[in-house]
Parts: C-alpha cells; structure tokens; sequence
C-alpha cells in the first residue's frame, strides 16, 4: 500500500509539473499481442502479452532552454504490463529511464538509469526494430539498461555521432575502473546509406573466480533503396547462460543490474562466445503498409552445439499516426544444446520453458495493435 501511495503521488506530481510547464511532455506507448508458441516436442501456449514491438511505458520528459545554445534536460519513463495493469519492475519506480543532463554545443552529458546504445539502434538492427519473435538477436538478448549511468553523445558531424557512457559499479575500497560498465558507439549516415557499431564490456568482481569480461558488440548497415531497406547485422558476446527456462536462456550481465552493476564473476558461460549473422529487408506496398522478412543465425564458437537459426515474416498496418497493427510469423531451431525461447519488447508472459526449448524447433505467431501517445 505504502509503494502504491508513492506511485500515485509521483505520477500526481509530474502531472502537475507537466500542466505547469509547457516544455514539460507526457508520452507513452500501449503494446498488446495474442502470441502462440509451439514447440516440435508438442507442447504449446497462447497468451494476450505485452510489448511485440514497443513495451507499454508512460513517461515524462522535460528541455529547458538555458541560452546560448544550451539546454537542461531530464526524462522519467516506467514500463507497464498493459495486460495486467502492473508494474513491469517492481524494483525500480521509473525502470525504463530516469535521468537528467545538459545539452551543449559540444554535445550531451547525461546522469542516471539510460537505455544502452545498443538498445538505441534497434531501428538499424532489422525491419521489426529488432522486437519480434522472429528476430535472433532478439532471441539472444539485448542489453537494454543500467543504473548509475555516466554518459556524453557528440555532435553529429559529417555524418558520424559517438557515444561513451560509464556505469558505476559504487563497490566499497574498489577504484573507478572496478567492476564497471562501460560502453562506446559510432554511427554514420550518409544519404540512403547508415552504418555503425554499439559495444558493451563488463568487468566482473575481482574477488570472482572467472575473470573473464562479459562482452556484446553489435555492427549493423543499412540501405534505404526507395520504398523499403536493407539491414545487416552481428554480433560477438558472450553475455548468455543457463536458468531453469532453458539452456541458453539467460544473460549474465542483467538488465536490472543489481546490486549496483556487479557482476560476480563466477559463471563458466563467460569463457563461451557466440556470433550472430542477420540480414533482413521490408518493402513497402502503400503508404499504410509494410511488409518485412528476416533470417538471423546463432554460432557457438566454442562448437558445443549451442546455437540456434531462424527468422519471420511479417507486416505493419498503420490506421494512423499513432496506431499501427501487426502480425509476424516465426520459426526458431535450437541446436541440441541450445535452449533459446522466443521474445518480444518485453518478454512474453506465456512463454515455454525448459525441456520444451531445449534442443527443439519453436514456431511462433503474433498478432496485436501498438498506440502511442
């Protein structure tokens, strides 16, 4: 009761700052799907989840022109299970975002919890903004975000833009460099043409056994050829290992990060790497509707059999600005000793686990209405 009344004063109180200042946004995004997921060991689940392309959220975002060419600026965003009507982090009051920062000539300096550069470059990643079942970098994981977050983005100049950000891990007696988060990025745009690279290295605790550095590092290019694109991207990480929902169904470098961006440094799965292929191109066929198709593939370096290939295809329909309909229909191919399970914006509340994934063949279907305002 005590956290419902905090939530409901926050949320009182932004409103009202937001009523006061006009520079002051309320936004957010309802995302809801029927999915179905079989498994070829006969098992299936249907479910109304949340979040195929863009989970449901409600934020506050705020510019403040100082002059000059300067501005203060902040953004709070909570993500919501929209088919329940809770919280998506019980741990976090605004799990999304929560940040303040001033932009300057020289660029944007950012203090908080902030989405990843990897998160960022969803768009440039595949058709479906790298959300839907189908996609397999999805299916690996993406590192979405973390607390304590230092960060400065550059100026776009001659096409390129940078990004260096710094997670505090806040570890008593430890040095700044001890147990962090650090993460750099450089995309370029040039005409029809877009390219970069987006990277995360973790540094786990010095007193853990394994001190091998949990890694994600994400190249993608597109071509824009008139009425659709072309997307390719890879990566190399090591950040998957094992829990009880599938052999490789889980990161090691959480989302959550807690406590404070620790990473024990005790999983044997960090010494394994993987590289991830994916290609992906949409068309469009009207001015309301987009068709897409993609193919990705899991490699296990280490030749254990861990890996997984797969794609979908699907189509967008947007009714108008701010409603769009969607459908994807996927298929995913575990290797025997992999367990990679299907995943939205959010991962999906009916979902098949354990000896249902774990070296077999997944078949998916979503079908759902995202609105934003």
């Amino acid at each position: 009761m005590k956290k419902k009344l905090i939530v409901a004063a926050t949320l009182t109180a932004c409103s009202a700052l937001a009523q006061a200042q006009n520079n002051v946004t309320i936004y957010g995004t309802v995302d809801q799907y029927i999915g179905y997921i079989s498994s070829n060991s006969g098992a299936h689940i249907i479910g109304l989840n949340d979040g195929t392309l863009l989970r449901s959220r409600v934020g506050f975002r705020g510019v403040e022109e100082l002059g000059n060419g300067y501005q203060a600026k902040f953004n709070l965003e909570q993500g919501l299970n929209a088919d329940t009507g809770s919280s998506a982090d019980a741990a976090h009051l605004f799990d999304r975002q929560a940040w303040v920062g001033i932009n300057t000539p020289v660029g944007e300096f950012r203090l908080g919890r902030q989405n990843t550069e990897i998160q960022q470059i969803g768009g440039a990643i595949d058709y479906t903004e790298r959300t839907t079942f189908g996609s397999i970098i999805n299916s690996f994981g993406v590192p979405s975000r973390y607390d304590n977050d230092i960060s400065y983005k550059t100026p776009r100049i001659s096409g390129f833009q940078g990004s260096v950000h710094y997670a505090l891990a806040e570890q008593a007696g430890g040095g700044l460099s001890q147990s962090a988060i650090y993460q750099l990025a450089l995309d370029y745009t040039a005409g029809p043409y877009r390219a970069g690279y987006a990277g995360i290295v973790a540094k786990p605790a010095p007193t853990g056994n394994i001190q091998e550095k949990i890694q994600y590092h994400n190249l993608y290019a597109d071509y824009d050829y008139g009425p659709g694109k072309i997307y390719l991207a890879y990566v190399h990480s090591n950040n998957i290992t094992s829990n009880a929902n599938g052999l490789t169904a889980g990161s090691i470098l959480s989302n959550i990060a807690s406590p404070n961006n620790l990473i024990a440094g005790t999983d044997k799965n960090a010494n394994r790497y993987y590289n991830i292929y994916q290609v992906s191109a949409d068309y469009r066929l009207s001015p309301q509707l987009r068709i897409g198709a993609l193919y990705g593939v899991i490699k296990d370096t280490s030749n254990g059999d861990a890996g997984a290939q797969g794609g979908n295809v699907g189509a967008f329909y947007d009714l108008s600005k701010r409603t769009t309909l969607y459908s994807f229909a996927s298929v995913m191919t575990n290797d025997a000793n992999a367990g990679f399970r299907f995943s939205g914006s959010a991962g999906p509340s009916a979902n098949l686990a354990g000896a249902d994934v774990n070296g077999k063949r997944l078949t998916g279907f979503q079908a759902g209405v995202v609105h934003r305002f």
